[in-house]
């Protein structure tokens, strides 16, 4: 099982405390999902992020709905396989 959460990198110099936005995703639990493929869109300080799989497997369960907010290391989502 592998937890998805947005990138580190992309929380880099927001303010503690700040949440993103999760406005879409682009897969749905039982998926089968390629490396590198996008999974969501989120909002982060007006800024939208691709959020991709870090690798192949089938999507196990979506831990955030459409248009709810999340913190830095929210897992977002499991791939298993």
């Amino acid at each position: 099982m592998t937890d998805i959460v947005m990138d580190d990198a992309v929380w880099a110099d927001v303010e503690e405390g700040t949440e993103a936005l999760l406005q879409e995703w682009q897969v749905a639990e039982g998926d089968s999902v390629e490396a590198g493929q996008i999974l969501a869109v989120a909002e982060l300080v007006k800024t939208t992020h691709e959020i991709l799989a870090p690798c192949g497997g089938k999507v196990a369960a979506l831990k955030v709905a459409v248009d709810d907010t999340f913190g830095r290391g929210a897992v977002l989502a499991v791939i298993e396989g």
